[in-house]
Formats: structure tokens, C-alpha cells, sequence
């Protein structure tokens, strides 16, 4: 039990290295914590059972999940995460407000742009802010699309994503990294609900604090210190599409010809007799080159085919099938996956819209709110920052917007609202 009380009590004393002092007590209001927590949960830690790395496997051996998994990232990367902050007085919004509508007339650079529905007071900060620029170049090695397309991997494959955050010598944040979900635990706590994360990867142990991780997750109904991966519930419907495929590859590796023969004879061969025969029949038949060789069959000896053929399994639906099942539990249409049979232009467009509004929109708001929750108060620890992914640019929620528009000038029309209070929807300054 020694390596494994070092392992529960590796993030305590990492905290109080860091902080020179104990960490505080927080009260956790929920009675029933004790009854989560087991007390080998905060030595051993948590997830490791909903983050087979089998599950990975699944990218590189399945190429439904491939594609679903790639079409889900590739998409996620698409829209900007600006950075928003809320001036401190009401002068210091008006004059970013003036800066803003100067840049409009061609006479400032837009520098404190804000952000479409942001509302509030929210102005979108400047590129130089340490935020703006950490999200935009997470480390030296990594760009932005990069950190967003590994992250939605990570939680697809295994349900939990993890940025590891790192500080340079003055205490501020200079790098973020993700970091595998297979060999990350969650050390849950009584009172203060996770203790800790520990990175573990053939022996060698890394405490990671609360603070220190951004922790992304899909809701798991079983255990909520671990993520659902997507590829869980699917996972019937692609192994057997693997093994079809498998079965597939051999067959037509044995040049087409069914293995799956039985050979009847008038007499009973003896074990040395069996033998000789497959040794014989495979030197003479195994393998493409050795394809449509004559049989010969000595006399009293037949041979006929046993099982179903791929016509009889029906091959073609099963895979189908299985890329139902993934384009099921991915939310991605099946037209993104390939499978084009019913496809028609009208088809993929309104499955475009439905794939955005579905899928990536919740997927997107859960993303930022945990950036805002995990990351951002670490610049503005009173709550002056956010972060808002920019979805304007999106072609498939174009409509969406052109519709916003117009019920706010029928509100507009009717006097419902006023030209101010439209303004103030929009982030922009009053007329008067």
C-alpha cells in the first residue's frame, strides 16, 4: 500500500509546494458523497474502467468510426473561440464602443469588436490578450485546430478530454496540453469534490491539481467522475462489421474460394491419414497463386460446401447497417459518412443544418462553458472574462440567423421593442 498512498497524497503535497500553505476545506453540499466516494477511489482513482484504450483502437481499425470521428473534429475546429471581456465602468465600454464604431468608418483598427448575441456589455478583447493568444497557440508545438480536433477525438473515443495546464516561473499560464483520457484518473473527495488527476503511463506518476486540468466530459448516467465514450453502445454493430470485412479480406485472399468445405468419405480415416490430406490439400490450393487448381477426390470421397454464403449472410446490409448504428450514436447523417444512396441535394443540405444544430451547437456550448469554467478565472479570477465560440460563419446556421433578424424587426414593427433595446441585444451603443 506504500506506492499507492504516494500516489493519493502526490496531489496534497504538490499543493502545498505550490502554495506554500495547506488547501482550504471546501464543503462539498451534497450528502450522499460519502457514499460515492469509496476511500480506494482517492488512492487509485476513478475512470479507468470507461477508458478502455481499445476504444482508440476503434480510429484506426474501423473506418466508420474513422470518418464519423474525423467529420465530428474537423467541425468542431471550424468556428473561432474569441475571447469576451466586460469593461470595468461604464466610461471605460463607452470608449471601446466609440473605438469600435471608428473602426467601422475605416478611421481605427477593430480591435474590441463585439461578439454577435453576446449582449451584456461584452466586447470581444484584443488579440494580444494573454487568453486570446494561449487559445490561439495552446503551446509551441500546437495550433488551435489542432488542440480542438484532439480534443473532440479524445471525447468521442473516450467520453473525457483533458488539457493539461502548465506555468512558467511567475506563476502564469504558459502552455496547455490534452492529454491521453486512458491514462488519466480522476481522484474523487468528500468534501471537495475531485482532489486531484493523476497521469499514469507504464509506472511513471504525474499529480496534476484541480486547477491544473481543464476536464471536458459527456454526461455517463453510471458514474459521474467518468466520461461515455460514443464508441460504447456501438460497439456490437462495428465489431461486426470488422469482422465481416475480415472474413471478406480471407476469402478473397484464398482466391474466392469457400473454406468452409466438408469432405464425406465411404471409410474412416486414420488420424495419420487426416493429416497427410491437409497437408496435401494446402500445399496444393493455399494461396492466390494457387488458385483454380483441378480437385481430386480419391474414390468413395465427396465434397460439398457447409455455411452461408455472403449473399445468404447478406454482407452488404450488415455493413450498412453498421454505419446506421454509428451515424445513431455520432449524430453524424449518414451522407457525411458515405453512404450516399438516398442522398439528394435538398437531402444533404437539410442534413447539413440538422448535423450543426444537433450535434456540433450543444457540443460547442458544452466546450466553451467548461473553458469558462476551468480556464478563464485564471485571468480574471472576478468573472471579467469568457469565452463564446463565433459561429456566424457557418453557412448551415445562416438561416438560423436570418430568421433571429427578422423577429427582431417584426418586435421592432410592432412595439414590442424598442430601436435601444434592439441595439442592446445586438451589443451596440444607444442612438440618444
Amino acid at each position: 500500500m506504500g506506492v499507492l498512498n504516494d500516489i493519493a497524497t502526490a496531489v496534497t503535497r504538490r499543493a502545498q509546494l505550490l502554495t506554500r500553505r495547506p488547501m482550504a476545506p471546501v464543503t462539498r453540499s451534497n450528502r450522499v458523497a460519502r457514499v460515492l466516494v469509496d476511500a480506494f477511489d482517492t488512492i487509485l482513482g476513478r475512470g479507468a474502467e470507461w477508458a478502455d484504450p481499445q476504444y482508440g483502437k476503434y480510429y484506426a481499425t474501423s473506418a466508420t468510426v474513422h470518418a464519423a470521428v474525423r467529420v465530428r473534429a474537423e467541425a468542431v475546429s471550424r468556428p473561432e473561440l474569441i475571447v469576451l471581456e466586460r469593461p470595468e465602468d461604464p466610461a471605460s465600454r463607452a470608449s471601446t464602443l466609440r473605438s469600435f464604431d471608428k473602426a467601422q468608418d475605416g478611421q481605427a483598427q477593430d480591435t474590441a469588436r463585439p461578439a454577435r448575441g453576446s449582449g451584456g456589455g461584452w466586447v470581444r478583447a484584443a488579440p494580444d490578450h494573454p487568453l486570446a493568444a494561449l487559445l490561439e497557440r495552446p503551446n509551441p508545438f500546437w495550433t488551435a485546430t489542432e488542440m480542438w480536433r484532439a480534443t473532440e477525438t479524445y471525447l468521442l473515443l473516450w467520453g473525457s478530454a483533458f488539457w493539461g495546464i502548465e506555468k512558467d516561473e511567475t506563476g502564469r499560464i504558459s502552455e496547455l496540453w490534452p492529454l491521453r483520457p486512458d491514462r488519466m484518473r480522476v481522484l474523487p473527495d468528500e468534501r471537495r469534490y475531485i482532489r486531484g488527476f493523476v497521469y499514469e503511463h507504464n509506472g511513471p506518476r504525474i499529480a496534476y491539481l484541480p486547477d491544473e486540468v481543464v476536464w471536458f466530459r459527456h454526461f455517463n448516467p453510471l458514474d459521474e467522475f467518468a466520461g461515455l465514450s460514443s464508441v460504447a453502445p456501438a460497439r456490437v454493430g462495428i465489431d461486426m462489421a470488422t469482422e465481416a470485412a475480415t472474413f471478406n479480406r480471407n476469402f478473397f485472399s484464398n482466391s474466392a474460394t469457400p473454406g468452409d468445405l466438408a469432405i464425406t468419405s465411404e471409410q474412416t480415416p486414420t488420424e495419420e491419414e487426416v493429416a497427410e490430406f491437409y497437408d496435401r490439400w494446402e500445399s496444393r490450393f493455399r494461396g492466390s497463386k494457387r488458385s483454380h487448381r483441378p480437385i481430386l477426390l480419391s474414390s468413395g470421397m465427396d465434397i460439398k460446401r457447409v455455411g452461408l454464403s455472403q449473399r445468404d449472410m447478406e454482407f452488404i446490409a450488415g455493413l450498412r447497417w453498421s454505419v446506421e448504428e454509428v451515424s445513431r450514436v455520432f449524430g453524424v447523417p449518414k451522407a457525411f459518412l458515405a453512404d450516399l444512396k438516398e442522398a439528394t441535394f435538398a437531402n444533404i443540405n437539410a442534413e447539413e443544418r440538422f448535423f450543426w444544430r444537433n450535434t456540433l451547437v450543444p457540443e460547442l456550448r458544452m466546450l466553451q462553458a467548461e473553458v469558462n469554467r476551468s480556464l478563464t478565472p485564471h485571468f480574471a479570477p472576478g468573472g471579467g472574462l469568457r469565452v463564446e465560440f463565433d459561429l456566424g460563419s457557418i453557412e448551415a446556421l445562416q438561416d438560423a440567423e436570418g430568421e433571429r433578424v427578422d423577429r427582431l424587426v417584426k418586435l421592432l414593427g410592432a412595439g414590442v421593442l424598442t430601436v435601444d433595446e434592439v441595439r442592446e441585444r445586438e451589443n451596440l451603443p444607444p442612438l440618444g
